[in-house]
């Protein structure tokens, strides 16, 4: 077990892939933490974190598992990677839930854009990792449902596990040793920062509401701004639901509800008219069954 995972770990950095152990059998870091620390070795000169000491000199991973079977991670970051990580359904969800897999490629069908063929990995759970380089100079970070439910991604601050390593809930194994492809530019325009506009910039803050009232409109308004392609106007739906209690209870007014949703729908990327038409369908409903309807 240890010489297959010492092979595994000396393939993927003979890739140029940043690798560094972890704990055998999972997929937690088998690195100390900060509070840990006693400041030698490699933290002589500070704490060093796992993606600081993730290397690809096969040395250090020759000593690293030379004793245990440690699994392997991959900081995407250092390697250059972006890793689409496509997740499947908790047992206990809906059996209509789709699966990332599913959900990805319906994104690629919206788009006009076929599936990308690139290295893949089949990860423990049945899920999958496409790996794709990143753009050169642009530094990407992670991300958790900004292209659809059940996909995230993994760049600077994130890894993976790598092919070779064995959970009990199963292998990761390679699917298709396609070298990675470069990010498509139609993914880059999913994942890169969003900037707002200036008209964006200054959120409305809400008049005379209660502090309750006022953290709840500010939680939500921030949610939907953060909301990704494929659940961007199902987030505003819920917030304009959730936050039309208020309205009702007359702890915020109508206008300023639907002014700060509005805002956060735009900072998501939708349309105005797509904002309006969800907020005014959501408020209303929301209004009609708050039984202490007293309309601000």
């Amino acid at each position: 077990m240890s010489t297959n995972l010492l092979t595994a770990a000396l393939d993927a950095a003979e890739r140029g892939w940043h690798v560094f152990p972890l704990r055998p059998g999972d997929k937690r870091p088998a690195l100390h933490g900060e509070t840990a620390c006693q400041g030698l070795g490699d933290c002589a000169g500070g704490h060093r974190k796992w993606e600081d000491r993730a290397t690809t000199d096969p040395d250090r991973i020759r000593r690293a598992w030379a004793d245990r079977p440690f699994n392997i991670g991959l900081a995407t970051g250092p390697s250059g990677l972006v890793v689409v990580d496509l997740d499947i359904a908790k047992p206990n969800s809906s059996t209509d839930t789709p699966s990332g897999v599913m959900t990805f490629q319906a994104l690629c069908e919206r788009t006009g854009q076929a599936v990308p063929a690139t290295y893949e990995t089949r990860t423990a759970s049945g899920g999958q990792h496409r790996y794709f380089t990143a753009p050169p100079g642009i530094r990407l970070t992670n991300s958790a449902g900004r292209l659809g439910k059940l996909i995230d991604t993994r760049a600077h601050g994130g890894y993976v596990v790598a092919a070779g390593s064995l959970t009990p809930a199963g292998p990761y194994t390679v699917t298709d040793p396609t070298p990675p492809a470069p990010l498509p530019e139609w993914l880059y325009a999913l994942l890169k920062p969003h900037q707002a506009s200036r008209a964006l910039t200054a959120a409305p803050s809400p008049q005379r509401a209660s502090r309750y009232a006022a953290a709840a409109l500010k939680a939500e308004r921030a949610a939907v701004a953060a909301a990704g392609e494929g659940v961007r106007n199902w987030t505003l739906i819920r917030a304009a639901r959730a936050l039309g209690r208020f309205v009702a209870s007359g702890d915020l007014s109508r206008t300023e509800v639907e002014e700060a949703l509005n805002w956060g729908g735009l900072a998501a990327g939708l349309r105005e008219s797509e904002c309006r038409a969800a907020i005014t369908s959501a408020l209303n409903w929301s209004i009609a069954n708050n039984p202490t309807s007293r309309t601000a």
